[in-house]
């Protein structure tokens, strides 16, 4: 297909607001890993704590319960930083796809072939996957929610 310098430039600018727009859910979703990862290490010290000062004294039933609350509390963040790790792969094929998307608009313009069909199942493809990644990360904030109310349950 013939396209002019202003066609080219359009056709392959959508895939690169989608790359930008990738990236930002990534930076958020990065951060969220960070933040679910650190939660996950303070629950784990403060269990070996109370694991620690099990074998030298009698732990008091608010310890006890502390100590099931916070194991609660880790099952559910061990699944929620899965839902976390499976947006930031499909953010991160997305890009891909998206930057593929790119090259194909380019080649189909320098080698006058016709990749139109490839590139727009490259560029579906990668918002289907943004899809994905969206979704997951609904799931983690409906886990998230849930881990709160154990932690003010036990408050």
């Amino acid at each position: 297909m013939n396209y002019t310098a202003v066609e080219l430039i359009q056709s392959m600018l959508a895939p690169g607001i989608m790359i930008s727009a990738c990236g930002l859910l990534l930076l958020g979703t990065n951060n969220k890993y960070s933040l679910v990862v650190s939660r996950i290490r303070i629950l784990d010290e403060e269990k070996r704590k109370l694991k620690f000062s099990e074998t030298s004294t009698t732990l008091s039933p608010a310890e006890l319960d502390r100590g099931r609350n916070i194991e609660e509390q880790l099952q559910l963040f061990y699944r929620r930083i899965h839902f976390v790790r499976n947006a930031v792969l499909a953010y991160t094929v997305a890009v891909a796809l998206f930057i593929l998307t790119s090259v194909l608009i380019g080649l189909d313009f320098a080698l006058e072939t016709d990749l139109n069909q490839v590139a727009l199942g490259g560029f579906l493809l990668g918002m289907l996957s943004v899809l994905t990644g969206s979704m997951y990360m609904a799931r983690e904030i409906v886990w998230g929610y849930r881990i709160v109310g154990i932690e003010v349950k036990s408050v």
